[in-house]
């Protein structure tokens, strides 16, 4: 990892989507992924922990789900912002997100090239 490289958490109750989030993610020469969780306490701990730039969230995971994680780690991480990755595309899901600080959302199935861009949007806000 290079100082100029975005640090990215990943927190995903799905091991194959934390391992493609990882893959797609660690391809990138400006990206590194210094943590991976599997749900909102671990996620939490490792924002806490590492300082990330840019917490990727899934919305659904044990631990208090994704809204949970987010208003945990605006407190315990301040610097990081959060980047909500979920399969719920409701109005009411996006606006428990938002309500919870996340600065972009972004549905589970977009082009890995989305998910990049949005990553990077988000890291540099």
């Amino acid at each position: 990892m290079t100082p100029e490289q975005l640090r990215v958490l990943i927190s995903d109750d799905d091991p194959m989507i934390r391992d493609a989030l990882r893959d797609v993610l660690e391809a990138e020469p400006d990206i590194a992924v210094v943590a991976v969780a599997g749900d909102a306490d671990e996620a939490i701990a490792l924002a806490e922990q590492h300082s990330p730039a840019v917490a990727v969230l899934d919305v659904r995971m044990p631990g208090g789900g994704g809204p949970r994680a987010a208003r945990e780690i605006r407190v315990r991480s301040p610097h990081t912002r959060i980047l909500a990755f979920s399969a719920y595309d409701d109005s009411g899901t996006v606006a428990e997100m938002t309500r919870a600080g996340i600065v972009e959302y972004l549905l589970k199935g977009a082009p890995n090239t989305e998910i990049v861009a949005a990553v990077r949007r988000v890291g540099t806000r």
